[in-house]
Protein backbone atom coordinates (compact mmCIF):
# COMPACT_ATOMS: atom_id res chain seq x y z
CA UNK A 1 0.00 0.00 0.00
CA UNK A 2 2.83 2.58 0.80
CA UNK A 3 4.50 1.98 -2.26
CA UNK A 4 1.54 2.36 -4.53
CA UNK A 5 0.31 5.89 -2.34
CA UNK A 6 3.66 6.77 -2.94
CA UNK A 7 3.32 6.65 -6.91
CA UNK A 8 -0.14 8.11 -6.85
CA UNK A 9 0.56 11.24 -4.44
CA UNK A 10 3.18 12.25 -7.53
CA UNK A 11 0.79 11.62 -10.27
CA UNK A 12 0.30 15.60 -12.05
CA UNK A 13 -3.28 14.63 -13.05
CA UNK A 14 -4.44 14.19 -9.69
CA UNK A 15 -2.91 16.84 -8.38
CA UNK A 16 -4.75 19.12 -10.55
CA UNK A 17 -8.40 17.17 -10.08
CA UNK A 18 -7.75 17.57 -6.13
CA UNK A 19 -8.95 20.87 -5.84
CA UNK A 20 -11.91 20.40 -8.54
CA UNK A 21 -12.76 17.51 -6.10
CA UNK A 22 -12.95 19.22 -2.46
CA UNK A 23 -15.37 22.44 -4.28
CA UNK A 24 -17.43 19.08 -5.31
CA UNK A 25 -17.83 18.04 -1.69
CA UNK A 26 -18.26 21.89 -0.79
CA UNK A 27 -21.31 21.55 -3.00
CA UNK A 28 -22.58 18.04 -1.62
CA UNK A 29 -22.74 20.03 2.00
CA UNK A 30 -24.64 22.73 0.56
CA UNK A 31 -26.95 20.44 -1.02
CA UNK A 32 -28.09 17.76 0.92
CA UNK A 33 -30.85 16.28 -1.55
CA UNK A 34 -31.83 13.25 -3.03
CA UNK A 35 -30.83 13.61 -6.24
CA UNK A 36 -27.12 13.74 -5.17
CA UNK A 37 -26.45 10.39 -4.67
CA UNK A 38 -28.09 9.49 -8.08
CA UNK A 39 -25.36 12.19 -9.56
CA UNK A 40 -22.17 10.27 -8.11
CA UNK A 41 -23.18 6.59 -9.08
CA UNK A 42 -23.88 8.24 -12.89
CA UNK A 43 -20.67 9.88 -12.81
CA UNK A 44 -18.94 7.08 -11.78
CA UNK A 45 -20.23 4.71 -14.04
CA UNK A 46 -20.19 7.29 -16.93
CA UNK A 47 -16.50 7.61 -16.47
CA UNK A 48 -15.50 3.77 -15.94
CA UNK A 49 -16.87 3.75 -19.79
CA UNK A 50 -14.72 6.87 -20.36
CA UNK A 51 -11.95 4.53 -19.22
CA UNK A 52 -12.47 1.79 -21.61
CA UNK A 53 -13.21 3.82 -24.35
CA UNK A 54 -10.06 5.67 -24.44
CA UNK A 55 -7.95 3.05 -23.66
CA UNK A 56 -9.52 1.06 -26.29
CA UNK A 57 -10.13 3.45 -29.14
CA UNK A 58 -7.46 6.67 -28.39
CA UNK A 59 -4.48 4.84 -26.57
CA UNK A 60 -4.87 1.29 -28.57
CA UNK A 61 -5.44 3.03 -32.50
CA UNK A 62 -3.73 2.82 -35.07
CA UNK A 63 -0.14 4.01 -34.61
CA UNK A 64 0.05 7.75 -36.52
CA UNK A 65 2.71 7.69 -39.58
CA UNK A 66 3.94 11.55 -39.07
CA UNK A 67 6.56 11.13 -36.46
CA UNK A 68 5.34 13.56 -33.99
CA UNK A 69 1.71 12.57 -33.63
CA UNK A 70 3.64 9.08 -33.09
CA UNK A 71 5.55 10.36 -30.35
CA UNK A 72 2.32 12.23 -28.24
CA UNK A 73 1.01 8.57 -28.47
CA UNK A 74 4.14 6.58 -27.30
CA UNK A 75 4.35 9.09 -24.31
CA UNK A 76 0.70 8.29 -23.68
CA UNK A 77 0.69 4.53 -24.05
CA UNK A 78 2.98 2.68 -26.51
CA UNK A 79 6.20 3.34 -23.95
CA UNK A 80 4.12 2.39 -20.89
CA UNK A 81 3.44 -1.35 -23.23
CA UNK A 82 7.18 -1.45 -23.58
CA UNK A 83 8.12 -0.98 -20.46
CA UNK A 84 5.64 -1.83 -18.21
CA UNK A 85 7.35 -1.48 -14.58
CA UNK A 86 8.59 2.26 -14.91
CA UNK A 87 6.20 4.22 -13.03
CA UNK A 88 6.98 7.31 -15.23
CA UNK A 89 5.29 5.69 -18.01
CA UNK A 90 2.17 5.16 -15.69
CA UNK A 91 0.22 8.22 -17.07
CA UNK A 92 0.62 10.35 -20.16
CA UNK A 93 1.96 13.96 -19.65
CA UNK A 94 -0.84 16.06 -20.29
CA UNK A 95 -1.39 16.38 -16.99
CA UNK A 96 -3.89 19.37 -17.53
CA UNK A 97 -5.85 16.89 -19.67
CA UNK A 98 -8.30 15.45 -17.75
CA UNK A 99 -9.13 18.60 -16.06
CA UNK A 100 -9.79 20.08 -19.79
CA UNK A 101 -12.24 16.97 -20.30
CA UNK A 102 -13.83 17.38 -17.34
CA UNK A 103 -14.77 20.57 -17.78
CA UNK A 104 -16.10 20.23 -21.14
CA UNK A 105 -17.88 17.44 -19.53
CA UNK A 106 -19.84 19.53 -17.50
CA UNK A 107 -20.35 22.35 -20.08
CA UNK A 108 -21.89 19.32 -21.92
CA UNK A 109 -23.99 18.21 -19.19
CA UNK A 110 -25.00 21.05 -18.29
CA UNK A 111 -26.17 22.44 -21.66
CA UNK A 112 -28.54 19.31 -21.32
CA UNK A 113 -29.98 19.01 -18.13
CA UNK A 114 -30.34 23.36 -18.22
CA UNK A 115 -33.92 23.27 -20.43
CA UNK A 116 -35.07 20.92 -17.70
CA UNK A 117 -34.02 22.30 -14.24
CA UNK A 118 -32.54 25.63 -14.88
CA UNK A 119 -28.60 26.87 -15.19
CA UNK A 120 -27.64 26.64 -11.92
CA UNK A 121 -29.12 23.60 -10.61
CA UNK A 122 -28.01 21.90 -13.80
CA UNK A 123 -24.76 23.19 -13.03
CA UNK A 124 -24.22 21.90 -9.84
CA UNK A 125 -25.32 18.35 -10.61
CA UNK A 126 -23.19 18.36 -13.41
CA UNK A 127 -20.17 19.38 -11.85
CA UNK A 128 -20.79 16.94 -8.48
CA UNK A 129 -21.13 13.95 -10.65
CA UNK A 130 -18.18 14.81 -12.83
CA UNK A 131 -15.90 16.29 -10.53
CA UNK A 132 -16.67 14.01 -7.63
CA UNK A 133 -18.37 10.81 -9.00
CA UNK A 134 -16.06 10.86 -11.76
CA UNK A 135 -12.65 11.95 -10.65
CA UNK A 136 -13.19 9.02 -7.79
CA UNK A 137 -13.60 6.38 -10.20
CA UNK A 138 -10.04 7.99 -11.97
CA UNK A 139 -8.65 8.08 -9.07
CA UNK A 140 -9.81 4.66 -7.92
CA UNK A 141 -8.72 3.36 -12.02
CA UNK A 142 -5.13 4.90 -10.90
CA UNK A 143 -4.80 3.00 -8.11
CA UNK A 144 -6.05 -0.02 -9.18
CA UNK A 145 -3.41 -0.03 -12.53
CA UNK A 146 -0.49 1.05 -10.47
CA UNK A 147 -0.85 -1.76 -7.90
CA UNK A 148 -1.00 -4.32 -10.97
CA UNK A 149 2.59 -2.70 -12.17
CA UNK A 150 3.84 -2.67 -9.21
CA UNK A 151 5.98 -5.80 -7.37
CA UNK A 152 4.74 -5.53 -3.66
CA UNK A 153 2.93 -7.51 -1.62
CA UNK A 154 -0.54 -7.66 -2.33
CA UNK A 155 -3.97 -9.35 -1.00
CA UNK A 156 -6.53 -11.04 -2.66
CA UNK A 157 -7.93 -8.03 -4.45
CA UNK A 158 -4.97 -6.98 -5.26
CA UNK A 159 -3.34 -10.22 -6.82
CA UNK A 160 -6.68 -10.51 -9.01
CA UNK A 161 -5.83 -7.07 -10.18
CA UNK A 162 -2.74 -7.61 -11.34
CA UNK A 163 -4.14 -11.09 -13.28
CA UNK A 164 -6.63 -9.31 -15.26
CA UNK A 165 -4.56 -6.25 -15.94
CA UNK A 166 -0.85 -8.19 -16.89
CA UNK A 167 -3.34 -10.60 -19.10
CA UNK A 168 -3.75 -7.34 -21.40
CA UNK A 169 0.19 -6.71 -21.54
CA UNK A 170 1.46 -9.81 -21.72
CA UNK A 171 -1.13 -12.27 -23.42
CA UNK A 172 -3.67 -10.19 -25.47
CA UNK A 173 -3.02 -6.37 -26.07
CA UNK A 174 -6.32 -6.87 -28.38
CA UNK A 175 -8.83 -7.86 -24.94
CA UNK A 176 -9.13 -6.63 -21.31
CA UNK A 177 -9.17 -3.10 -21.65
CA UNK A 178 -11.01 -2.42 -18.30
CA UNK A 179 -9.04 -1.89 -15.21
CA UNK A 180 -10.50 -1.08 -12.51
CA UNK A 181 -12.01 -3.67 -10.34
CA UNK A 182 -15.55 -5.37 -10.09
CA UNK A 183 -16.42 -4.11 -13.71
CA UNK A 184 -15.34 -6.78 -15.76
CA UNK A 185 -18.63 -6.62 -17.62
CA UNK A 186 -18.25 -3.55 -19.73
CA UNK A 187 -15.39 -5.96 -21.17
CA UNK A 188 -17.79 -8.71 -22.01
CA UNK A 189 -20.24 -6.68 -22.85
CA UNK A 190 -18.27 -5.22 -25.69
CA UNK A 191 -16.76 -8.29 -26.57
CA UNK A 192 -13.07 -7.55 -25.50
CA UNK A 193 -13.12 -9.75 -22.47
CA UNK A 194 -9.76 -11.91 -22.42
CA UNK A 195 -9.98 -15.62 -24.16
CA UNK A 196 -7.28 -17.85 -23.55
CA UNK A 197 -7.37 -19.42 -26.87
CA UNK A 198 -7.74 -16.05 -28.98
CA UNK A 199 -5.11 -15.36 -27.19
CA UNK A 200 -2.72 -17.98 -28.03
CA UNK A 201 -3.61 -17.50 -31.70
CA UNK A 202 -3.17 -13.75 -31.33
CA UNK A 203 0.12 -14.05 -29.38
CA UNK A 204 3.30 -13.00 -31.19
CA UNK A 205 6.59 -12.79 -28.77
CA UNK A 206 8.28 -10.12 -30.60
CA UNK A 207 5.86 -7.79 -31.05
CA UNK A 208 3.67 -7.92 -27.66
CA UNK A 209 5.43 -5.05 -25.84
CA UNK A 210 5.16 -3.00 -28.29
CA UNK A 211 1.64 -3.67 -29.34
CA UNK A 212 1.54 -5.55 -32.34
CA UNK A 213 4.60 -3.13 -33.59
CA UNK A 214 8.28 -4.32 -35.05
CA UNK A 215 10.28 -3.02 -31.85
CA UNK A 216 12.49 -1.98 -34.97
CA UNK A 217 10.40 0.10 -36.22
CA UNK A 218 12.21 3.91 -36.90
CA UNK A 219 9.20 5.68 -35.41
CA UNK A 220 9.34 3.22 -32.48
CA UNK A 221 13.70 3.61 -32.38
CA UNK A 222 12.86 7.73 -32.84
CA UNK A 223 10.75 7.91 -29.99
CA UNK A 224 12.31 6.22 -27.89
CA UNK A 225 15.55 8.14 -28.41
CA UNK A 226 13.17 11.24 -28.65
CA UNK A 227 12.87 10.83 -24.45
CA UNK A 228 16.05 9.31 -23.75
CA UNK A 229 15.35 6.14 -23.39
CA UNK A 230 18.39 3.52 -23.77
CA UNK A 231 17.26 0.43 -22.26
CA UNK A 232 15.84 -2.85 -24.68
CA UNK A 233 11.76 -2.57 -24.23
CA UNK A 234 11.13 -4.41 -21.07
CA UNK A 235 13.30 -3.28 -18.87
CA UNK A 236 12.91 -2.12 -15.48
CA UNK A 237 14.20 1.18 -15.97
CA UNK A 238 13.44 2.52 -18.83
CA UNK A 239 14.19 6.14 -18.90
CA UNK A 240 17.60 8.13 -17.97
CA UNK A 241 16.99 11.80 -17.06
CA UNK A 242 19.08 14.71 -19.39
CA UNK A 243 22.46 15.89 -18.22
Amino acid sequence: MKETLSVLIRMGSLHRLIPFWLVGLVLIFLNLTWWIPVALIYGYIAQLFVEYGMHRFLMHREPPSDQGTFNELYRTHIGHHEYPTDPEFFTGDDHWYPVRFGLLSVAIHTAILWPFLGLIPALTIAYIALFVGSVSAFAFYEYCHTIAHLNVPKGRLGQYITRKHLAHHFQDHHATYQVSFGFDGIDRLFGTAHNKTVAKERFDRKTMLSMGMDPEDLRLVTARKAFGITQKPGAKRARVKEA
